[in-house]
């Protein structure tokens, strides 16, 4: 199966829609903040197990309860749906902390 990256209007159309995205160094990215280190690592918990099932896995620091992503897909060379299911499952997740 072929990964097919992303148009600029795909990516700018997400970026919209979920403005807490962003794109750095061509990239999607988020910081999120948690309430304590143990809600944080819960979250990466959680998305571990999602990114895992996937075989689609994040680019992703932690301090304390700060979590900054960077999402892309190294196969395509850039962002593409796995990406853009990877944010919006780990939106989902964040909103239940």
């Amino acid at each position: 199966m072929t990964i097919v990256k992303a148009t600029d209007s795909e990516i700018q159309d997400f970026v919209g829609t979920y403005s807490d995205w962003s794109i750095v160094d061509d990239k999607l990215h988020r910081e999120y903040v948690f309430k304590n280190f143990v809600e944080a690592f819960g979250f990466m918990t959680q998305v571990a197990l999602i990114a895992e099932s996937a075989n689609h896995h994040p680019e992703w620091f932690n301090v304390y309860k700060k979590i900054i992503v960077d999402l892309t897909t190294h196969e395509a060379g850039g962002i593409t749906n796995q990406d853009f299911r990877l944010a919006k499952n780990m939106d989902d997740i964040a909103t239940l902390k």
